[in-house]
């Protein structure tokens, strides 16, 4: 390394180790940081030092930007990477690191600013070149049912700053569009501090497909194969796979160049992802937004291409460029791969949160499998932080392997008392349509009499009020997603119920 020789890791659980892996492979000393809750945190032990930096509350600790910088700097860190989630994705972080001599492991402020912003992110695809789904901002109701009116029912508003399915509402008709424009703007608020929402066409039959690249300083780029990701529950990605069972080389490789397009016009520098949606009926792919971090699927990309994307980020951050070609990158990929997210949730009952002591763990092992965990015997499960306890990775020749190795692995997974998303995997996994490969992103709902043991749809009520007395007694805010959001727990789990 030319600069960097020593970094902080401004994260914990499993991404933390997966960062502080790849530092010790590259001889890159790492700095781990640490809340009240996380004082035996697996994360601690891969790392060369360790610093308390607050209370269990995320924003005392983990989102303390002015606390971490001066660990790093004390500490004599040369770099912070952010991992994903908390700060990973923020502007004004970013900026605070260049200002203070730090080396930030990512995309310039400038960048993120530009692109965290979904109408601008739309604004500089398009003028890429890359279709975006028809859509535009909402200056009134009149002008929002007019612009509603011309796309055709179902449309989707959705928040500028948004991210994690939050601020979204899907409207069938004009009767809710009033009522759902109001509740997205609240949410948008609530979670982004920042209330504009926009209408786009709603796609029946889509599918969410997203391109890894990475761009360094001299603009040398590359694309990574497609990464399918439709299995989802109210936005959020639980499966992802490369390649994707449901588009063609051709359609890829034009996702691919459409990604690289739309960064390079963001002034974009180091790893990235772009999300689309792909409308298998017309066969068209949209613009969705620009990831500006490492994203929770990545292991998939890396099994598939034998690259480490983390020590790209890194080597791009310290001024070295990409040594490998497009062609070459095609050459090596092989295989397929499939990630599972395996959260502290009881998807039978809502996907309601299991928070507590893990009395009992033990991790798959085999050919072709991998697990990226915080997670040990004896681990608190938080109420304070995301409710992912592991991502479970494999890889085999061919997609029919592959699903059949995920299967054994879920067999083999074993986590108690908490109730956890496993039994929804595996049920997932055997599903006929999703074997096929014939699934979208509604297929959770499409299917949902075959995947959870009971209808969720008629305990809406039974499982809110649970849940109010939940979140009564802990007094507390839960990070649900792996993007930058902190929403109070009963807003994503009532949702529908409150209609």
């Amino acid at each position: 390394m030319k600069k960097i020789n020593k970094v902080l890791v401004a994260n914990r659980g499993e991404i933390a180790i997966r960062v502080m892996k790849t530092l010790k492979l590259l001889g890159v000393k790492s700095v781990a940081v640490y809340s009240e809750a996380d004082r035996t945190s697996k994360h601690l032990s891969y790392a060369n030092e360790a610093y308390h930096i607050g209370e269990a509350e995320a924003s005392k600790s983990y989102l303390n930007m002015d606390k971490i910088i001066d660990v790093a700097k004390k500490s004599g860190c040369d770099a912070i990477h952010p991992g994903y989630g908390f700060l990973a994705e923020n502007s004004i972080f970013a900026k605070k690191v260049q200002n203070s001599g730090l080396i930030w492991i990512g995309p310039s402020s400038e960048c993120m600013r530009s692109l965290g912003d979904k109408i601008n992110s739309r604004e500089i695809a398009k003028a890429a070149g890359i279709p975006t789904t028809p859509g535009g901002t909402i200056e009134s109701i009149d002008q929002a049912k007019k612009l509603a009116g011309e796309l055709g029912y179902p449309v989707l508003i959705k928040a500028s700053a948004g991210g994690g399915g939050k601020g979204m509402r899907i409207v069938q008709d004009e009767g809710e569009l009033e009522k759902a424009i109001e509740l997205a703007r609240q949410e948008a608020q609530a979670a982004f501090a920042d209330p504009t929402v926009y209408i786009e066409k709603y796609i029946v039959d889509a599918h969410h497909i997203e391109i890894q690249f990475l761009i360094d300083k001299e603009g040398n780029s590359l694309f990574f194969p497609e990464r399918e990701c439709s299995v989802q529950r109210r936005y959020q990605k639980i499966i992802e796979e490369t390649p994707s069972p449901t588009i063609d080389r051709e359609t890829a490789i034009k996702m691919g160049k459409a990604a690289i397009s739309v960064s390079k016009k963001a002034g974009y520098e180091g790893a990235g992802t772009v999300e689309f949606i792909y409308d298998k009926t017309e066969g068209k792919f949209y613009f969705l937004e620009v990831n500006a971090r490492i994203q929770v699927e990545h292991p998939v990309t890396e099994e598939v291409t034998g690259l480490d994307l983390i020590a790209y980020q890194i080597y791009i951050a310290d001024g070295q460029t990409i040594s490998i070609s497009q062609e070459s990158l095609n050459n090596r990929i092989s295989g397929h791969a499939i990630e599972s997210r395996i959260y502290a949730e009881d998807p039978d009952s809502d996907f309601m949160p299991s928070i507590g002591k893990v009395e009992h763990y033990k991790e798959p092992f085999g050919v072709g499998m991998r697990v990226d965990s915080g997670f040990f015997k004896g681990s608190e499960v938080s109420i304070n932080y995301d409710p992912l306890i592991a991502k479970l990775i494999v890889k085999a020749p061919n997609r029919e392997m592959a699903i059949n190795r995920m299967y054994e692995a879920l067999s083999s997974y074993h986590i108690a008392p908490i109730k956890t998303t496993i039994p929804l995997l595996k049920r997932v996994f055997k599903h006929k349509k999703f074997v096929e490969g014939d699934y979208n992103t509604k297929f959770l709902d499409l299917y949902k009499e075959d995947l959870f043991s009971q209808s969720s749809s008629n305990k809406y009520v039974s499982e809110g009020l649970a849940l109010l007395e939940f979140v009564k007694q802990h007094k507390s805010t839960y990070l649900i997603t792996d993007e930058i959001t902190s929403l109070p727990l009963c807003w994503d789990m009532l949702g529908k119920w409150r209609g």
